[in-house]
């Protein structure tokens, strides 16, 4: 091989490794931006911030509203449509006829959004994204007014005045987090419920009913509570698994049933106990006790607020409460029982903050929560 071709050959060569190179730059790019993103197979999810940017672009974008008819009319993002989730099955919905069109989805709380994302999704549409529930939203809403509303408004409007009165006179119970596992209720009748006693204040109010979840030490101090009105009803987890099953309770202030708890090497799921409460104002509100997932949890119903323990020692940490949560689907998701057994130190931010649910809330001892719907 002459000198002239002996350069040929190394500048060849050279440029095929330049070639290689920006072969793998390119593929680790992608990787990169792919990482970068939250996609979920066939839509992505977004937040509503980047849900209002996209909303000022003029790029012929539409937004859907997947909830029901009776909930879009009641308040909605401007410019929405309407298509309820379960009317969404396997063929193209007919608001719908161009797969390419950029569609924004949300519905209240952003289970149902998931759900028609992914439907839409399996039908080949290209452009989804998802982006929450309304109950997050803090952009402007309009509510949907027919013309027989509007011709019968002045009905309406007298029917509202001569109910007003009983209206305001509905309270909603309220919760005070006392830390650990352990809470307290007042109703809307003055009713006092603790939950789990052990740590915290606010064991002063006279008791009308106490649940324990189970049998150890730091669910169970009864003694905390100093008085107790007469015909206090304590229910234990023995009470509430009386003969092998779940049982429930109807009380005139409040519907109590006993669910599944435990699934793990700490806790006997024949020896431990949730609960799930109903109040006169239709709030159901759900307390895990010690627990892991349960076949049960997906099976709750509709549950307004749902409180999960996380200490990921004794029972399952935050990662696997954040799927029970996506399980009971909740409108609001709570974490607590985070730090081992202390009834004064028992609550860790950083812990709190890694319990991802939707509509999460974060109670710190000694908090009260309205619960209403």
């Amino acid at each position: 091989m002459n000198k002239m071709e002996a350069v040929n050959s190394i500048a060849i060569t050279m440029k095929k490794r330049k070639t290689l190179i920006n072969i793998i730059l390119f593929v680790l790019c992608m990787i990169l931006i792919s990482g970068c993103s939250r996609e979920t197979p066939g839509y992505q999810q977004i937040s509503q911030d980047e849900a209002k940017k996209m909303m000022e672009s003029d790029d012929g974008h539409l937004i859907l509203d997947v909830r029901t008819k009776e909930e879009f009319d009641s308040g909605h993002i401007p410019g929405a449509i309407c298509i309820p989730v379960e009317t969404i099955e396997d063929t193209p919905p007919g608001e719908l006829p161009d797969k390419e069109q950029i569609i924004l989805v949300y519905c209240r709380s952003g289970r149902r959004s998931k759900d028609a994302s992914e439907k839409l999704a399996k039908m080949g549409y290209t452009h989804i994204y998802e982006f929450g529930g309304i109950i997050d939203w803090d952009g402007e809403t309009v509510e949907e007014t027919s013309d027989e509303t509007v011709s019968n408004q002045n009905t309406a409007d007298q029917e509202k005045l001569t109910t007003e009165t009983e209206e305001n006179n509905v309270k909603s119970p309220v919760l005070l987090f006392q830390g650990h596992g352990s809470v307290r209720i007042v109703t809307p009748e003055e009713k006092v419920i603790y939950i789990d006693p052990f740590a915290g204040e606010g064991y002063d109010l006279p008791a009308d009913l106490i649940l324990i979840t189970h049998g150890h030490f730091d669910h169970n101090q009864t003694d905390l509570i100093k008085e107790r009105q007469e015909g206090c009803r304590v229910i234990t987890q023995k009470e509430a698994l009386e003969g092998g099953n779940h049982q429930s309770f109807d009380l005139d202030y409040v519907q109590v049933q006993a669910v599944e708890a435990g699934y793990n090497k700490n806790h006997d799921v024949k020896k431990c106990v949730g609960y799930v409460l109903t109040f006169s104002n239709n709030v159901k509100v759900y307390l895990s006790g010690d627990t892991s997932k349960t076949p049960q949890m997906a099976n709750l119903g509709d549950i307004d607020y749902a409180f999960f323990c996380c200490d990921g020692v004794y029972n399952m940490d935050t990662k696997e409460a954040g799927e029970c949560a996506k399980l009971v689907g909740a409108t609001h998701s709570i974490p607590y029982h985070m730090l081992s057994a202390d009834p004064e130190n028992n609550f860790d931010m950083s812990i709190a903050e890694s319990f991802e649910a939707d509509g999460r809330i974060i109670l710190k001892p000694g908090e009260e929560l309205e619960l209403k719907k």
